[in-house]
Formats: C-alpha cells, sequence, structure tokens
C-alpha cells in the first residue's frame, strides 16, 4: 500500500491569522470607520441642520474616527444655544459611547500596535487600577487621551458593557455641560448684540 500523502504544513503567518481573526476583524473594521467618516466628513458636518437627529449622528460618527475627531464638541456647545441643551446633553451623551466602541475594537484587533505606545503603560495602570473611574472621568473632559484609554480597554479586553456604561456617564456630563454653555454663551451674546 503505498504512503499517505503528507498533510500541508501550515504556515506560520496563516496559522497566526486563524488564531488572531477576530482581533483582526475587529482592527479592520475600525479602521474603514475611520475611513469613511474622513472622507465623507463634510456631509457629517452639513447633519448639523437635521436638529437632535444630527447631534445624534454627528456625535456617533464623529466619535468613530480614532484620533482624528469630527467636531462634535462644537456641534454641541452650538446646538445647545438652539435646541433644549438637556436633550443635546443626553443624546451626545447616547451617541458618543456608540461611536467610541470604534477605538475599542481597534485596540481590542491592534493591542500589539497600542502596547507600543510609550503612554499605554501609564494608561493600562490607570486602567488596571481603577478601569471604570478612568474611563468615567477621562470620557468626562474634553482631551487627546480619551482615545488611547478606549484603544487600551479593547486591548485589555475590558468589559464592552463597562467600558459603554462609563463612557455613557461621562460623555452624558460633557455633552450637557458643553450645551448648557453654549446655550448661555448665546443667550449673553443675544442680550449684548440687542443691548
Amino acid at each position: 500500500m503505498p504512503p499517505a500523502p503528507a498533510e500541508p504544513v501550515p504556515s506560520r503567518v496563516g496559522a497566526f491569522i486563524r488564531e488572531h481573526r477576530t482581533q483582526f476583524v475587529a482592527l479592520m473594521l475600525s479602521v474603514v470607520i475611520t475611513a469613511l467618516v474622513l472622507i465623507f466628513r463634510d456631509e457629517i458636518l452639513a447633519l448639523r441642520g437635521w436638529g437632535y437627529l444630527g447631534v445624534f449622528l454627528i456625535n456617533v460618527l464623529g466619535n468613530a474616527t480614532v484620533l482624528l475627531p469630527i467636531p462634535s464638541l462644537a456641534v454641541n456647545f452650538a446646538s445647545g444655544s438652539v435646541l433644549n441643551p438637556w436633550l443635546v446633553g443626553l443624546i451626545a451623551g447616547v451617541a458618543e459611547p456608540i461611536g467610541e466602541l470604534s477605538g475599542y475594537l481597534a485596540g481590542f484587533g491592534g493591542g500589539m500596535v497600542v502596547e507600543k505606545s510609550r503612554y499605554y503603560e501609564r494608561v493600562k495602570d490607570w486602567m488596571s487600577r481603577r478601569g471604570f473611574l478612568t474611563l468615567f472621568i477621562l470620557s468626562a473632559i474634553p482631551n487627546p487621551v480619551f482615545d488611547l484609554a478606549g484603544l487600551t480597554a479593547g486591548a485589555m479586553r475590558y468589559p464592552v458593557w463597562k467600558f459603554l456604561l462609563a463612557c455613557w456617564l461621562g460623555k452624558t456630563v460633557k455633552a450637557t455641560v458643553l450645551a448648557l454653555i453654549g446655550a448661555g454663551f448665546f443667550t449673553v451674546f443675544s442680550r449684548w448684540l440687542a443691548g
């Protein structure tokens, strides 16, 4: 009887890809979302005239880009002057964490890239000790560090429901405060002009 043909030895690259396919899909999804938001940036900003729906969409899409933001903060500030600022804050607070999932997915899929950042260890340390509080504080204040925290949360496999809850709480506070400041600013400015 002739010997059975030898089974092909899987390549290391192929085995690595099969083993990490979930992370690759997550990383690619994040890259595609970021690219689409950047390509259609002008169309996204045109949603400002759509009222509360525009606030929601701009905040989802504006937070879906990793490290390259769409000015959703400015939209929340300005929307507070023409719409109910409390509703603007609540809507943006729901929308922003949905968009931030792209950063979480990028970290989940590309943890190896994130781990090479010099700030990663610091944020990872904060996340290890007080993950929820770190995410809440960083999402409640406008800052560029939150994207790194989202990437780190994904890379550390921080539970997605805790990530979303902390982001929702922090971003609702931030968006509401910005909308209220916008409402107050435009009220004072209108009185000054009428003056």
